[in-house]
């Protein structure tokens, strides 16, 4: 029996103990487990270090914190960061980290001082080049990380990829299976990524001979089998079907609190009293704590005594947030809404409805174009913010970002690739809503232009971002035309758009949005690759981005 079986964290913290009794006489201000070798963790005020089972240091040295040994390797922090120790007090290796892990499967996770993840080797070394936003322990052999996207995967230890999906949140694998989630729920998969069953849950558990525990969106607790069978129920469900329709319902209720909201500009005058935020913005008092009982329901602001404050949800809706939704809250209730009424006409395979002339009237209204593209800029500035990470051979020359609002995309494009020069092609409306970062001065060309026309550019490559789903198919092939044809030998053209799976439900409701709003669509893979065909483009790969979109490298034939 080893030396420090049976043994046990004194409730204070302080001491070990065995069956109760005091190892040593020595206290501290903190120890932590024993671990094999037989060495704790322990500080006092020295500093940090490791201790045997009489409570002797084991060597000189102090930390300022130390923990665990796993795998006969420590992690210890100093002024200099994280890094790991043998059980004589040597380094493993002289490289420091802004935080360690425990190994684990011969792997420790570590992340770098400018916040990437990855896995070091019992020699200290990286145990492959590719580094990630987030990488957690090793399992027999596998492990989850997470990438530029924010999408989840799991590899092996040389860092290759088990298969090529990707997931929203992904776990380790148990018996054989993992649990993973995507945009409609959780469940779980195989070893090539492949779901178990159809269904999707709130919550799913690993699987315990056979049986896994779940919640389902409505509350219920259920036990399923390895297909995704019901065999018993835990708890019923907290909300019937009925209740859920309704809800469903009801859902402009929100949209419409929100754009309230943002109209009025409830955000920005927290913290206020009732009174105090009804004076200051004309409101009848008590409509105005009606409005703030919908906000403080929707999670946008909180009351203390008689105050009202705004919580970290709420702060988007605040104009000078670096995300702010504000324009976004008033685009979707107020230039959105109305559209949605001739959902059924458009529907109708005989009559006369005919597609908005969205961007056209948009046009008519200048404040209406800036207060738009905000929105989409909010919108671009958290789903495009790793895109350089895809676009890795995208170094040099002229890129193209047709149909690029004011310019969030290409800017930040531009700030990470030195060697870029960037043409920005809009309508000459939006062009004229444009402030160039003065960093990038000499770096940028605004082209006011008609996007269905040709373009008085050449350029070694060029990308469209979500400009597709606006259109029909013989206007996205125009579109595509225009675009092969400003490409430079040798030259690619990026897509960026949301795919629709061909087996699952999602984006079906933006889908329909596209149709009352523009009379354009959301497209499957299929889809593309036959309308990349069509133009005589040739598909070469594509990426998973943030939020939901897919990014198409293609070539002209």
């Amino acid at each position: 029996m080893s030396p420090w079986a049976g043994t046990r964290v004194s409730a204070d913290r302080t001491h070990h103990t065995r069956e109760g009794a005091p190892l040593y006489p020595v206290r501290f201000i903190e120890v932590l487990s024993f671990h094999a070798p037989g060495l704790a963790a322990a500080k006092d005020g020295t500093g940090a270090f490791h201790i045997d089972v009489l409570g002797r240091a084991v060597y000189a040295r102090r930390f300022t914190r130390t923990f665990g040994f796993y795998e006969e390797l420590a992690t210890v922090v100093d002024g200099s960061g994280a890094f790991h120790i043998r059980p004589d007090g040597s380094e493993l290796s002289p490289e420091r980290y802004a935080w360690c892990g425990n190994f684990q499967d011969d792997r420790c996770t570590v992340r770098t001082k400018d916040g990437r993840y990855f896995h070091v080797a019992r020699t200290g070394h990286p145990a492959y080049a590719e580094r990630y936003a987030y990488a957690g322990d090793f399992r027999d052999g596998l492990a989850v990380a997470q990438d530029a996207s924010g999408l989840h995967l799991h590899i092996h230890k040389d860092g290759r990829p088990l298969n090529g999906r990707r997931f929203l949140d992904l776990d380790v694998f148990h018996k054989g299976y993992a649990r993973a989630r995507d945009e409609r729920g959780w469940y779980h998969v195989d070893t090539a990524g492949e779901p178990l069953y159809a269904r999707r849950f709130a919550m799913v558990e690993p699987f315990y001979n056979g049986q896994a525990r779940v919640e389902c969106e409505d509350g219920s607790l259920l036990v399923i089998d390895e297909e995704g069978a019901s065999v018993h129920e835990l708890r019923p469900p907290r909300r019937g079907e009925l209740q859920s329709l309704s809800g469903d319902m009801v859902g402009f209720w929100k949209t419409q609190a929100l754009r309230a909201a943002a109209e009025l500009r409830i955000i920005e005058a927290l913290p206020a009293t009732t009174a105090q935020l009804a004076e200051l913005r004309a409101l009848a008092p008590d409509r105005c704590e009606r409005l703030l009982r919908a906000m403080n329901e929707l999670g946008l602001v909180t009351r203390k005594g008689d105050t009202w404050r705004t919580t970290s949800r709420g702060a988007l809706l605040h104009r000078e947030h670096p995300l702010q939704m504000v324009d976004a809250a008033l685009h979707w209730g107020r230039d959105c809404y109305r559209l949605w009424e001739a959902l059924p006409e458009a529907l109708r395979a005989e009559g006369t409805w005919e597609p908005p002339r969205f961007f056209d009237e948009l046009s008519e209204d200048p404040r209406r174009v800036a207060s738009y593209h905000r929105a989409m800029a909010s919108y671009a500035r958290q789903d495009y913010a790793s895109l350089a990470e895809h676009l890795r051979a995208l170094t040099q020359g002229i890129v193209v970002d047709a149909g690029g609002g004011t310019g969030t995309l290409l800017f930040e494009l531009l700030t990470r690739r030195p060697g870029l020069r960037g043409v920005l092609l809009e309508r000459p409306e939006v062009t004229r809503q444009v402030e160039l970062p003065p960093e990038l001065a000499g770096r940028v060309t605004l082209l006011p232009a008609d996007i269905f026309t040709p373009w008085e550019v050449r350029a070694h490559a060029v990308i469209l971002s979500r400009i597709l789903h606006d259109w029909d198919e013989a206007r996205a092939a125009l579109i595509l035309e225009q675009a092969r044809q400003a490409l430079r030998p040798g030259g690619r053209l990026h897509v960026i758009e949301f795919l629709l799976d061909e087996e699952e439900p999602g984006g079906g409701l933006l889908d329909l949005h596209m149709l009352v709003s523009t009379g354009g669509r959301e497209r499957t893979g299929k889809q593309f690759r036959v309308l990349f065909e069509r133009v005589g483009l040739r598909y070469l790969e594509s990426q998973r981005l943030a939020g939901g979109n897919w990014l198409f490298t293609l070539e002209p034939h």
